[in-house]
């Protein structure tokens, strides 16, 4: 499998973290997992169809798909004649561009988008990653994110702030915080600092020494001991920490 990420054009880059492009070689043919980091998407499949949420959706050739942000891990399945291409948004920056209710409706599924938002697979393919900065900055409505603050203050935290701290951080109530995040990221306050969370131990762990210990790991991270973590990593990859 080839796998690789480009980053947009810096005009995009307060929206986009970055485009990707996935192909299937000779020797593929297996599941690929994906981890949840509280982000939606937008891909196109210009390859064989692919099976992705587990198997339960079947994307067709030249057809464009929102995913919406996860809460647990998905599963797709990559075989020698696939090839997606795909943008990974930023956290509560779909509405930059689309017009859309409210995005809970999209958790954890993929979704056909419909035509007149859709990608052109006739376009696309001699030199994507210039169509996919020209389509984006042809749709940008505006370029503020009403919760981008809050998004700082998890992210800075590395998701270990309550949700009262929170709410109060941003003159905000509880209550608003949760209906603003369902409406525009898909997830709770509390999902999304529990990814943010989760991605910061899934990082440690892979790039900590070999003489750190996984209980230490977990107390850098708020967990209350090594168990509580293990199973956070579990319910997140569905593997457990020696299997990452």
């Amino acid at each position: 499998m080839e796998y690789k990420e480009i980053k947009p054009h810096k005009e995009l880059a307060h929206f986009i973290h970055f485009y990707w492009e996935l192909k299937g070689n000779e020797l593929d043919r297996q599941w690929e997992r994906v981890f949840p980091d509280g982000c939606a998407g937008i891909l196109i499949n210009i390859g064989a169809t692919c099976l992705t949420d587990n198997g339960s959706v079947s994307m067709a050739y030249g057809k464009t798909y929102v995913v919406g942000a996860m809460s647990s891990f998905k599963d797709s399945f990559i075989e020698k004649d696939t090839h997606l291409l795909g943008v990974c948004l930023k956290p509560a920056t779909f509405a930059n561009f689309y017009k859309y209710s409210s995005h809970d409706i999209l958790t954890n599924d993929t979704v056909e988008f419909e035509k007149p938002n859709s990608f052109i697979a006739d376009k696309i393919f001699n030199d994507p990653f210039n169509y996919l900065n020209h389509f984006f900055l042809s749709r940008v409505k505006y370029k503020s994110n009403l919760l981008q603050p809050v998004i700082n203050d998890i992210h800075s935290t590395n998701g270990q702030i309550g949700i009262y701290e929170l709410s109060k951080r941003n003159y905000t109530t509880v209550r608003q915080l949760e209906r603003n995040f369902k409406k525009h990221i898909g997830l709770s306050p509390k999902e999304y600092s529990n990814i943010v969370r989760f991605q910061y131990a899934l990082s440690l762990i892979k790039n900590s020494s070999k003489n750190r210990s996984f209980l230490d790991i977990a107390f850098e991270c708020g967990y209350y001991d090594h168990s509580h973590l293990a199973n956070e990593i579990k319910r997140n990859t569905g593997l457990s920490p020696s299997q990452l």
